[in-house]
């Protein structure tokens, strides 16, 4: 017999190199490929969704300047014709011309009213709205009422194209 410890003649265990990530296996080249097209897709449909919403955010600021000019001056009849204008102008780019440009009267306010996503009686052009524009003196004119549904129009408003 042997009184030596056979355990003693080995030697400790050599631990592995460390697998490296570069270069990377073909389903990650795919995932990463997969990824950015994802995100050039994306970035494609948002600037378009941008650009198409242009006429919105110019109208908003125009709606912005005319109340700040009615509240400087306090004209009820240059506000409401102006603000008249304002909708036909963003109505047109949004709408076939020949559904728009005949409207006007009850007819207009209807379509204003028809052609909002989200109705709420307080976001409500009454009837009155487009026959005030052509009268002489306004009596009774709920001016935040008028800009508030004319932001929540311009804002929510379906297109027609």
């Amino acid at each position: 017999m042997n009184p030596q410890d056979p355990l003693a003649n080995l030697h400790p265990l050599r631990e592995p190199d460390l697998i490296g990530w570069w270069p990377l296996a073909p389903g990650w080249w795919m995932l990463a490929a997969l990824l950015l097209l994802s995100l050039g897709v994306s970035l494609y449909f948002l600037l378009k969704y941008h650009r198409a919403n242009a006429y919105r955010r110019g109208a908003l600021a125009q709606l912005q300047g005319l109340n700040s000019a009615y509240l400087s001056d306090r004209d009820p009849l240059a506000y409401l014709s102006n603000t008249n204008a304002l909708l036909k102008s963003v109505a047109l780019q949004a709408f076939p011309r020949q559904r728009v440009a005949s409207c006007s009267g009850n007819v207009w306010s209807d379509f204003l009213n028809d052609t909002v996503v989200a109705r709420s009686p307080e976001c409500r052009f009454e009837d009155s709205f487009a026959d005030t524009a052509y009268e002489r003196e306004v009596s009774n004119l709920n001016q935040k009422q008028v800009h508030n549904a004319a932001k929540h129009w311009i804002k929510r408003h379906r297109t027609g194209r």
